[in-house]
């Protein structure tokens, strides 16, 4: 693991976003609230958070940080792509004042929330794919701010 100890601790946040493409009737019934295992977004997003905080314990070398905060939010993707699939885009934003950024907590975040997606609704559509998870900024640091162009 790298020494962070003679970093200045500031305040970092990072964001990072993901997309999980479905039929459009597994978006109809969990818009509906009529999955079985429950409220697929409210489960996706505690996931998220637990994700976020537990990272350290999934990435080898990934420093343990004090989270400040973790914020997730959901939008539908109702246009068909190319496969006739809507989806779900998470966004996930999570911060600290530290010596270290927390970049990987945000990506593993929107990948936990995915994949709980997934998890909920995988009887009736196992087809589903999950594209994209990237991290979209950062900031705090000696490197400042950083954003996907």
């Amino acid at each position: 693991m790298v020494d962070v100890s003679a970093k200045s601790d500031t305040l970092r946040t990072a964001l990072a976003s993901g997309v999980l493409r479905m039929l459009p009737d597994t978006l109809a019934r969990i818009r509906a609230g009529k999955m079985a295992k429950g409220d697929v977004l409210t489960v996706a997003d505690v996931g998220a958070v637990m994700a976020a905080k537990r990272t350290p314990d999934i990435i080898p070398m990934c420093h343990s940080i004090a989270l400040t905060g973790v914020q997730v939010e959901f939008s539908e993707i109702n246009q068909l792509d190319d496969k006739g699939c809507v989806g779900i885009k998470v966004i996930t934003t999570v911060s600290c004042t530290g010596q270290t950024g927390v970049e990987m907590e945000a990506l593993t975040a929107a990948s936990v929330a995915l994949l709980t997606i997934y998890d909920m609704c995988k009887a009736i559509d196992r087809g589903m794919r999950i594209e994209c998870v990237q991290l979209e900024e950062k900031r705090g640091g000696k490197s400042g701010i950083w954003t996907r162009s």
